[in-house]
């Protein structure tokens, strides 16, 4: 559930660093300063994050007030160098605020997450959480894929090269580019268990689905609604056909099949399913596929009563949600 947040005008208002002053119990009459160890104090006394802490002015406050409070939050932090490959040419200002905002909050996790965390959710199948940032529906919030071979990489472009930066309230990741808000492509190209869907997209020279899906949210025909086959599930339809390679699936196959995995014009999370359940719904190819709430899945137009179950449900991005299922719809 996306969390509304109050934006200052002034920076130092939200990104305050703080200092406890107390007097001993004995006869000195010297104060004891203690700096901040807060998110917002480590970030700002080090050298190497001031393109961030610039970035946090620029998007009017930026981080919200929240980061201030008790937390814990885990921020992702592109370092100098990786806001001076974001913005090549350009400079912050010539980047919407709102957009910057946003780009910003995608950054900050709720919760305290360190690199050992990350490393046993993956090692449970579990790559997916969710930033402070808007998703494409409203009351959502944005996901981030992770992974923790050779290294802590988030949605396949960013990694960290400094972790597990302690702060009063979270932790902070140094991260070497910054994460830009992902359409359902992004999640899909950063995603290896998808990389059979995206050679399918990809298969022939006259698909344009890439180009299409990576519509930004507002524009027809996203948002989108993306019922993504896992390798498993691609490699299932193969032994089904007899067949040993994607290249050998004819091309006007292989488009209609795709089609039927892409619901145009609507962001549908999983918890409305169950309001849907049993109803039939137009796919890009102008087919339609039937919703079953129990057990979450898709019957496609040819196959009766067989369900194609979701097996990962609600990856949100800036255009769209992917739920990921175990079988290929037909």
């Amino acid at each position: 559930m996306k969390t509304n947040f109050k934006f200052k005008s002034v920076f130092f208002s939200l990104f305050i660093l703080t200092f406890a002053v107390a007097c001993s119990d004995d006869d000195s009459d010297d104060p004891v300063v203690q700096e901040s160890t807060t998110i917002t104090a480590l970030a700002i006394a080090d050298p190497n994050l001031s393109s961030l802490v610039a970035a946090l002015t620029a998007a009017d406050g930026g981080l919200p007030s929240v980061l201030q409070g008790d937390g814990p939050f885990t921020v992702l932090a592109p370092t100098n160098e990786a806001f001076d490959a974001f913005l090549g040419d350009n400079s912050l200002e010539d980047i919407p605020t709102d957009v910057l905002t946003q780009v910003l909050l995608n950054h900050v996790i709720s919760g305290k997450i360190e690199a050992a965390d990350l490393a046993a959710l993956t090692a449970e199948g579990n790559y997916y959480a969710s930033t402070l940032a808007d998703g494409a529906k409203a009351d959502t919030n944005m996901s981030i894929y992770f992974e923790t071979e050779g290294g802590v990489t988030f949605n396949g472009i960013s990694e960290v090269i400094d972790a597990d930066i302690q702060a009063s309230n979270g932790v902070i990741h140094k991260v070497d580019a910054v994460i830009t808000l992902p359409s359902v492509v992004d999640f899909a190209l950063a995603d290896d268990r998808f990389s059979s869907l995206v050679a399918a997209l990809t298969a022939d020279s006259s698909f344009e689905y890439v180009g299409a899906l990576s519509t930004a949210n507002g524009t027809a025909p996203a948002p989108f609604t993306v019922f993504a086959p896992t390798n498993d599930a691609f490699t299932a339809l193969l032994t089904d056909l007899e067949l040993t390679q994607l290249s050998e699936v004819p091309v006007a196959t292989l488009q209609t099949v795709l089609e039927l995995h892409v619901v145009p014009g609507a962001n549908v999370v999983s918890s409305e399913l169950a309001s849907l359940d049993g109803q039939a719904v137009a796919t890009l190819g102008g087919s339609d596929i039937t919703i079953s709430a129990s057990p979450a899945g898709i019957v496609g137009p040819g196959e009766d009563t067989t369900l194609n179950p979701i097996i990962i449900a609600d990856v949100q991005a800036s255009n769209g949600v992917i739920h990921a299922i175990s079988r290929v719809i037909r």
